[in-house]
């Protein structure tokens, strides 16, 4: 049997911000992608979707896309 190797990278740090680096995480109609998609751990999800919550509240993402 071969082991399988983990990942050992850095936590990526989202800045609410950075709108372009969020949208590459979300789909057509505004909604983040599931962490099976984005290959993140349940940390960096956590991290992700609070930046995103953000972007959302000063008007930065929209909440739902027409």
């Amino acid at each position: 049997m071969e082991k399988t190797e983990k990942k050992t990278t850095q936590m990526e740090h989202y800045d609410y911000k950075d709108v372009l680096r969020l949208r590459a995480h979300m789909n057509a109609h505004s909604r983040m992608h599931s962490r099976k998609r984005t290959e993140h751990s349940a940390r960096e999800q956590r991290v992700f979707a609070q930046a995103v919550k953000r972007a959302r509240f000063m008007a930065l993402v929209p909440y739902v896309s027409e």
